[in-house]
């Protein structure tokens, strides 16, 4: 918990037998201490210090029973601290001993004497620990509260010098003083009582204040007894009177001065000790919320501890309105805002009764605000704006803003003032400051305290800002750049993961990919870019849309290897990078597979789980040059999975490489549930480990394979009559799959691929395959290597009319290349089931 405020004090009935309906007002100085549930001080206030001479830094964190001049609460056996100089005790209800001890589930009042360093009181000299030295016996009253509920605080402790109140009281002999508790609210000022307590608390929410509020005010209102048991409650003061006084004593020595008579040098120099004691608390005040922005670059969050500083030590209500661009992480155009401009109320924080702002002003609205407001006036001018009282006609005028929504009675009466969030001289927002009716208006210093304020907080705010547009940018960056994988291919099941290096950057040069090709087969990629940030990712994304081209020409492994590391050199110097290209064949059960400096993959075996890297050449790294690439065939069965992914997930600095291997060959081998608890499996083993800064890539491909009875080929001859033939084997075998809906399709589109193999290729023989999977798979292949391309035809053309017929019927269709000719195929969507 924060600082909570110098001075309480005390109003309500006068003493004596006679005292009934005459009142009686004054204020006495309270420490505010609170003990967490450990027994330790967590929040001391600067009244505190100056009551028992202990400085914040000495007394939080040390047990509260060897600070608090509480008699009784001590252990009374021999071990007792030679600093605890208390008297005897002679408190009301149980001791601070038992409540700490958890006993206590009502308040306890008490009265103890000792002993603080007088150097510290009067605020000269560093603190000492009370009884050790010389210093200034004291009588001191206490009050202690047990706080129930969350939050780490356990007792709240108020306790006050009785030496101030000995002698008289508005003229009634005091003949003794001791605390205690009023258990009944029916004195004059209850209510005012009730409003004003939370200021005498440490700085919090409003939930949090609310609720010790409500604990006080249920167990009873800390009172003094005087004389007669006449009580008189203690109620906050935050400075007000010290600033009438102020003002008082000014106004008395320009008189003087006036008339020509000297000034008085009480005059003189309280004053200046009361305006050197403005300047000190709201130096320590802005010092106080410095410390509590910005610990997180996080948007929100900033947004929720800016408001939250300033309630309700320096205001009431605390409305945080923010550019729309901002709220998004977007960059906005420069130049003052005008009247178009939209604002997000973004917090509001109040010690108001809960939900009484919700529904008027909820949060997350935007808005914006005309030209006559004085909102719009500080936004345009990036200067406060202080309104003393807010008139009916300047509340009637903003309730305006909101529609049916009248906002009036929240404001009106209410003094304002308004700060603007801006940074580079650049405003980001504003925030609305709103004090209750009967607490000062803002004034001139208050306007200077929110100016200071605003510019730290909007800094903040910018730095969080900043922050948040990058990281939005490397993030857009990294998955516009990272492919989106169908889990799903013909042969196999395909999951994927990618972890950045760091929490600061979000972009590297790993990437991992799968390419349709083919024959039902699949091309899977895995690299890794040398280096970390945007360059990597920019190289990456080269390579990556090379490597997609060049395997949709279906080029063989070595030779995309090749063709990639010649582009990598034409590129530059700096192109380095490995990578890992493997071409699955699930109808040859089989696995092609080149490396380029890159680690190997992990094969794990259905039939009896073992896991096994994979022996592969290893090859040079992508941009070396004059490195032959050599490609290796791995004969897999259905079931088994392939693991690949980059060496940041198994290199670990100051580690061997091999340790990361066999980890990864352990994790990959552990039954899983699905493809992507695999992976999970494979992040929790290997990413605990400390040490990694380098970026992940993770792919896995569980080789499923096709059945025999799924696939279905002829092989014809050159000779226009095979046509026929090729159409009737089509509708044959689609009637044995149950697949007659496709039957006319099919037919169609087979019989104009085998019709052009035979007008065309000139070759031996001819090729015709179905393949039913996910789709319909129809390849025609012949030994001619030009490859057919689509056509405009007119009306009178004899010719190109049978792929024109092909691109419109086919779901997809394509050629390509292989070592004897070339391949056409066409794939239809398969019915669905009933």
């Amino acid at each position: 918990m924060d600082r909570g405020t110098d001075t309480g004090g005390y109003t309500g009935h006068g003493a004596g037998d006679d005292a009934v309906g005459r009142t009686a007002a004054g204020r006495v100085p309270l420490a505010v201490v609170v003990v967490d549930r450990g027994g330790l001080v967590s929040h001391w206030s600067t009244g505190a210090r100056r009551l028992f001479g202990t400085s914040k830094d000495d007394a939080v964190g040390r047990p509260a029973l060897d600070l608090l001049p509480v008699s009784g609460a001590l252990p009374e056996e021999d071990d007792t601290p030679s600093h605890a100089a208390y008297g005897p005790y002679d408190g009301l209800g149980p001791d601070l001993e038992s409540s700490l001890d958890g006993q206590l589930c009502y308040p306890s009042a008490g009265r103890a004497r000792l002993t603080v360093p007088e150097s510290e009181r009067d605020g000269t000299s560093a603190p000492e620990t009370p009884g050790q030295g010389h210093g200034t016996r004291i009588d001191v009253l206490w009050w202690a509260y047990p706080l129930v509920g969350p939050g780490p605080g356990r007792l709240l402790v108020l306790a006050a010098d009785a030496e101030a109140l000995r002698g008289h009281h508005d003229g009634v002999a005091v003949e003794r003083i001791a605390p205690g508790f009023a258990l009944h609210t029916d004195f004059p000022g209850a209510e005012e009582l009730a409003r004003r307590l939370p200021d005498i608390l440490p700085s919090m929410s409003v939930d949090d204040s609310a609720r010790i509020v409500a604990q006080v005010l249920e167990l009873g209102y800390p009172v003094l007894e005087f004389s007669q048991n006449d009580r008189v409650p203690v109620t906050p003061d935050w400075g007000v009177p010290r600033r009438a006084e102020r003002r008082r004593r000014r106004e008395r020595a320009a008189r003087a001065v006036a008339e020509g008579l000297p000034v008085p040098e009480e005059l003189k120099d309280e004053g200046e000790d009361l305006e050197y004691a403005a300047v000190r608390e709201r130096l320590e005040f802005l010092n106080e919320v410095s410390g509590r922005i910005g610990t997180s670059l996080d948007l929100s969050r900033t947004i929720i501890e800016v408001s939250k500083a300033v309630v309700p030590r320096f205001t009431d209500v605390a409305g945080t309105y923010l550019r729309e661009q901002v709220v998004a992480g977007e960059g906005f155009p420069e130049g003052v805002p005008d009247t178009t401009t939209m604002w997000h109320r973004v917090a509001l924080e109040h010690t108001d009764e809960p939900g009484r702002w919700d529904d008027v002003v909820p949060v997350g609205e935007a808005m914006p605000f005309p030209a006559h407001t004085p909102f719009f006036q500080c936004m345009t001018t990036g200067e406060p704006v202080l309104v003393p009282r807010i008139s009916e006609q300047m509340g009637h005028g903003i309730a305006a803003q909101f529609e049916k929504r009248d906002i009036r009675p929240l404001i009106t009466g209410r003094s304002m003032l308004i700060v603007p969030l801006k940074a580079r001289n650049v405003v980001l927002g504003f925030m609305i400051l709103l004090r209750h009716p009967e607490r000062e208006v803002f004034d001139d210093m208050d306007r200077v305290t929110g100016a200071e304020l605003a510019a730290r907080a909007g800094l903040v705010l910018d730095n969080a800002r900043m922050y948040t547009y990058q990281e939005n940018v490397a993030e857009t960056l990294q998955d516009s750049m990272l492919p989106t994988i169908e889990a799903h291919r013909t042969g196999c099941d395909i999951a994927t993961r990618y972890l950045p290096g760091t929490l600061l950057g979000r972009v590297g040069g790993d990437w991992f990919d799968s390419v349709k090709l083919p024959g039902a087969r699949t091309a899977l990629v895995v690299g890794d870019v040398m280096g970390h940030g945007l360059n990597s990712a920019a190289m990456m994304g080269q390579l990556r849309t090379a490597v997609q081209t060049m395997a949709a020409l279906d080029l063989p492994p070595a030779q995309l290897l090749r063709n990639l590391d010649d582009l990598a050199q034409r590129l530059g110097d700096t192109y380095l990078a490995t990578c890992l290209y493997a071409v699955y064949d699930p109808i040859a059960g089989e696995l092609h597979l080149a490396n380029a400096g890159h680690i190997p993959p992990v094969l794990v075996r259905a039939v009896d789980g073992r896991s096994e890297l994979l022996d592969l050449p290893t090859g040079a790294p992508i941009g070396v040059g004059g490195v032959p690439f050599e490609a290796v065939r791995v004969r897999v069965e259905p079931g088994d999975r392939l693991v690949m992914c980059t060496d940041g997930l198994v290199e670990v600095r100051g580690e061997d490489i091999g340790v990361g291997l066999a980890t990864l060959c352990e994790s990959a081998a552990h039954p899983a549930a699905s493809m992507d608890a695999a992976c999970d499996t494979i992040i929790r083993a290997l990413n605990t480990r400390g040490g990694r800064k380098d970026d992940v890539a993770l792919l896995m491909a569980r080789l499923n394979g096709v059945e025999p009875e799924d696939v279905a080929e002829w092989r014809l001859a050159p000779d226009p009559v095979e046509v026929g033939r090729a159409r009737a084997a089509v509708r044959e075998q689609l009637y044995v799959w149950g697949l007659e809906p496709l039957t006319d399709t099919a037919e169609l589109l087979a019989g104009e691929l085998v019709t052009n193999a035979v007008r065309h290729a000139g070759g031996r023989h001819v090729e015709l395959r179905l393949v039913r999977g996910d789709t319909l798979l129809c390849e025609v292949y012949d030994e001619d290597h030009t490859l057919p391309t689509l056509l405009s035809t007119g009306p009178a053309d004899e010719h190109g009319r049978g792929l024109r017929v092909l691109s419109t019927l086919a779901r997809e269709w394509g050629t390509s290349r292989t070592g004897g000719g070339k391949t056409v195929w066409f794939e239809l969507t398969l019915p669905r089931r009933r």
